[in-house]
């Protein structure tokens, strides 16, 4: 049987968690949990899902979660095969709202972690210098003895958040989770066909018969729960991989787009720019800025 897409984190004696992770791949289970997130993506490429936003994710990934907010850091396939030599580390810090106490981020000194916090609710990147600043930070964080310096280091390195500008949020302002701890995790079984199959032409009665639904019935049950049509959440998939690829830099505009799953160049530019706002050779051009 599947875990459930609610996640308990291991109970701890110290206020907040840090961990450095060492894995063939990343948590390949779509979930949620009561706590906030700040991960950060040292060596592994793949496939990011938070609440509504599908993005790739490269080395330097680094990404502010608020509570029950369901995500998916999803290795690329070459990671799940039992050849593969790769591995994919990153640093994730796990805490409540209340690990300082239930009116800590009340006091009046504590307005911009407090507006960070909120704004953590809907997901935020870096992508800036803030980014540099934060890896090392969590490294050094990892470091670290549980004792007072550790929670002042977290503070600090929140505070340092808190103030940065180069940050843009993830989820659409409207989104909110509407997935039941109790519910069966259908939705995990449909990011699990899309991502195996999304090269290839996707029929909605197979995906809906997977999720035991009538089509329809699945239609609303997805757009309901993703914040988008099933056939956007496809759209977005592809275009995702084909960001991938951009960044590789290996194949041609041409190539990459069949490679995505599209049939043809004009409805693989069409649909990259209405996902991304840009077109396929401005985002190789502004990725390769960072």
């Amino acid at each position: 049987m599947k875990q459930p897409l609610r996640k308990d984190l291991e109970p701890v004696a110290a206020s907040f968690t840090v961990k450095e992770l060492v894995e063939p791949h990343f948590d390949p289970n779509w979930h949620f949990h009561p706590h906030y997130q700040l991960f950060l993506v040292e060596e592994g490429t793949g496939t990011r899902f938070i609440g509504d936003s599908i993005k790739p994710f490269v080395p330097g990934d680094l990404v502010f979660l608020g509570p029950n907010l369901p995500h998916l850091w999803r290795s690329d396939q070459a990671y799940f095969s039992k050849q593969s030599k790769l591995i994919t580390k990153g640093i994730v810090v796990y805490f409540t709202g209340d690990f300082l106490g239930t009116a800590f981020f009340e006091q009046q000194e504590m307005a911009p972690l407090r507006q960070l916090l909120g704004h953590a609710r809907q997901g935020l990147e870096w992508t800036g210098p803030t980014r540099n600043r934060t890896a090392a930070a969590l490294r050094h964080l990892t470091t670290q003895p549980i004792t007072f310096d550790r929670i002042l280091s977290l503070l600090t390195l929140l505070n340092d958040l808190s103030h940065a500008t180069d940050y843009q949020y993830l989820t659409s302002a409207g989104y909110t989770n509407t997935v039941k701890p109790t519910e069966t995790d259908r939705m995990q079984l449909v990011h699990d066909y899309v991502l195996g199959h999304f090269p290839d032409d996707l029929s909605l009665d197979k995906v809906a018969d997977l999720a035991g639904m009538t089509s329809p019935a699945f239609c609303r049950y997805f757009k309901a729960r993703a914040n988008k049509t099933f056939s956007e959440f496809v759209s977005e998939v592809r275009i995702g991989h084909a960001c991938k690829l951009l960044m590789n830099g290996k194949l041609s505009i041409t190539q990459i787009s069949f490679e995505s799953g599209f049939r043809t160049l004009s409805n693989f530019n069409r649909q990259f720019k209405d996902i991304t706002g840009q077109t396929p050779s401005t985002y190789v051009k502004t990725y390769r800025q960072f």
